[in-house]
């Protein structure tokens, strides 16, 4: 928090630390998230223009966290990994297979899924990632306070490529997002990161389409275990064209 504030970044500000390091007062954001104003909005039938303002500043701050956020960063500092590595989509990939694939009875043939996770894997990593990876960039994660956006719970942040969080952002299930609002936002994110390097777009957004496929699967696994395992009723709910929700 105090590398990304030193940077410009909209973080809280950390007052002060305990000497064992295990206590901390931070600076109090309030309790509405940007998560909140977009349910308060989908009640009312659609996203109004101060909402979508709100959404493309959210958005143009991205690449400012994911360069800025990088320069004199020590990615040694993160946990439990200091980049986003094969181990890593792996186990995310893994998550899908055993938490959804296998307690929903859906048949597959497991040594060819076996052989195109190496594949993604592959593409996923095939990218630059000299970048500060949020890792968990949603709406839930960005406060407004006198409307303005904070970026909170990046404790899982690390090296990564930049695709990833513009995807857990854009396609968040309950944000509910329409093809005409992503791309509206992708460009915005491309206008603002163009600041930081040059993007052939259409390659962009090519590589883009593999980091939703790999964060829909990344979804599914984790509402697979909280939802057919933990029998959580609001995650299998919350998976698409449900038809296991009694097995």
């Amino acid at each position: 928090a105090n590398h990304l504030r030193s940077k410009g970044l909209p973080v809280p500000e950390v007052y002060a630390v305990s000497e064992d390091h295990l206590r901390y007062l931070q600076q109090d954001l309030g309790d509405m998230s940007l998560f909140d104003i977009l349910m308060r909005s989908q009640r009312g039938g659609a996203y109004g223009e101060p909402d979508l303002e709100l959404l493309r500043r959210v958005v143009r701050l991205l690449p400012d966290l994911q360069w800025g956020g990088a320069e004199g960063f020590d990615f040694s500092c993160c946990y439990p990994s200091p980049a986003l590595n094969r181990r890593g989509i792996q186990w995310d990939l893994h998550y899908f297979k055993y938490c959804f694939l296998k307690v929903t009875g859906v048949e597959f043939e497991e040594e060819w899924l076996e052989d195109d996770f190496d594949r993604l894997s592959d593409v996923l990593l095939g990218g630059e990632s000299d970048t500060f990876m949020y890792r968990d960039f949603q709406s839930r994660n960005v406060m407004v306070c006198q409307g303005e956006p904070y970026f909170i719970d990046f404790q899982g942040g690390r090296r990564g490529p930049v695709e990833y969080d513009l995807v857990s952002f854009l396609w968040q299930a309950r944000a509910c997002f329409t093809p005409e609002i992503r791309r509206e936002l992708i460009g915005e994110y491309l206008d603002s990161a163009r600041r930081y390097r040059m993007f052939d777009e259409d390659a962009f957004i090519g590589r883009l389409r593999y980091f939703v496929l790999f964060r829909l699967l990344q979804v599914l696994g984790a509402y697979g275990y909280r939802g057919y395992l933990e029998h959580k009723a609001h995650f299998v709910q919350s998976i698409p064209g449900n038809s296991v929700q009694n097995s």
